[in-house]
């Protein structure tokens, strides 16, 4: 009998700790679920019909995820932070995009945003995975939280030339406090951790990005991908890649907003042809091409229904050396009509503050060299898109946020 109270003792005793710590956290279980029945097809290919993608009937899960976060008050106004968010594919429970290549963001622990830090006075500082560029803040939040897809060039993608980052590992971000609306974020990751014996390590990914809010919000983002300097021009190999992103938003109305977003992006020296930073049929190796986009977005709440809509216009890419005969059949540059257009309507009917239903119609309408997609998440279903092939969607979707 005496050994038993002993041990009960000391096994009160361990839990003690642990107990207080409990207490003293603060630690929240969050995440949301977004299912949609859509119809996929890209069609009229600069390849033919053989090229295009016939309309399917899918399935398919955007952005689900599954979180825990939390903090915990340290004194004098410091507090340390966490946050451990994971993507979940609801739809077939596996780690794998549309077309069947991997996903990043899914299927394991922290593949989505997760981090820890310090959080003050002073701002905040984050070690961890965490979302750069993509998104747009209060200024445009329609594929990040509204509905399943929105117009491309609103993550920063215009088809031809790539974004600098996304959702990117090993960062290192310090952000600001808001003094009269204004805040900052930069960032760093060292982009050289795979590198092999022999190979220089200077790669990295940095970047900033402004905000502010008042009269209007505004959000402005820069990023650069430094690639590994040293490497040549070999067939995966590619240089620099830059972006910059504004974004100005009138808040008109509680529930309503209509923004303006534009986007450039530069790519340094080109791989050779066929490598992913010069898909056939696009520049030459060596090459420094430009490409520039604008896009209008629009968000308005009646009573329960949220009313949304955006139209997006890339420009033809600029600095292609590569004769356009061979690809498009006539005189000029691979870097011509390689310009697009895309639209997007949808409605939102809130159930509740966490549930919703939603229908959207995205239509992206691509020059004969364009190759503009929706290509957030894995959405679409090719693997690439054929050049010229013009993307339609229509959806139906549930969400739920917890």
């Amino acid at each position: 009998m005496q050994k038993k109270v002993m041990a009960l003792a000391v096994a009160g005793a361990l839990a003690t700790p642990a107990a207080a710590f409990a207490q003293a956290s603060n630690v929240q279980i969050y995440g949301r679920v977004n299912a949609i029945v859509d119809t996929y097809e890209a069609k009229g290919s600069s390849a033919g019909a053989a090229a295009d993608l016939k309309r399917r009937v899918r399935v398919v899960d955007q952005g689900s995820r599954f979180g825990v976060r939390g903090n915990e008050d340290l004194g004098g106004g410091l507090k340390a932070i966490f946050v451990i968010e994971s993507g979940l594919n609801i739809d077939s429970g596996n780690t794998l995009n549309n077309n069947g290549g991997a996903n990043a963001s899914v299927g394991t622990f922290a593949t989505r945003d997760s981090y820890v830090g310090l959080e003050g006075g002073f701002g905040r500082v984050t070690i961890g995975r965490q979302a750069e560029w993509y998104g747009n803040g209060v200024v445009e939040q329609m594929n990040s939280n509204y509905v399943n897809i929105s117009v491309p060039l609103f993550a920063g993608q215009l088809g031809r030339i790539g974004a600098p980052t996304t959702r990117t590992s090993n960062v290192v971000a310090y952000t600001s406090p808001t003094l009269g609306g204004f805040n900052a974020t930069v960032f760093y990751a060292p982009n050289s951790e795979a590198a092999t014996a022999g190979q220089n390590t200077d790669a990295k990914i940095y970047g900033a990005t402004l905000r502010w809010s008042g009269v209007v919000n505004v959000q402005a983002d820069w990023a650069k991908n430094k690639k590994q300097t040293g490497q040549g021009i070999a067939a995966t190999a590619a240089g620099d890649l830059t972006g910059v992103k504004l974004g100005v938003g009138w808040p008109y109305a509680p529930g309503a907003q209509i923004s303006v977003v534009g986007v450039s992006l530069k790519q340094q020296s080109l791989g050779s042809v066929g490598s992913a930073s010069n898909p056939a049929g696009f520049g030459a190796a060596g090459d420094t091409v430009k490409q520039r986009g604008v896009g209008v977005n629009w968000e308005h709440v009646f009573g329960n229904v949220q009313a949304l809509a955006q139209v997006g216009r890339s420009q033809k890419a600029k600095g292609c050396t590569e004769s356009a005969t061979s690809v498009l059949g006539v005189s000029g540059t691979t870097c011509d009509a390689t310009d697009y257009t895309a639209y997007m309507a949808g409605a939102k009917y809130l159930l509740s503050k966490r549930s919703s239903v939603y229908v959207t119609y995205n239509r992206l309408n691509n020059k004969a060299n364009a190759t503009g997609d929706y290509v957030s998440a894995g959405y679409t279903s090719a693997n690439p898109l054929p050049a010229g092939a013009d993307p339609r969607i229509w959806a139906i979707g549930v969400m739920h946020n917890f």
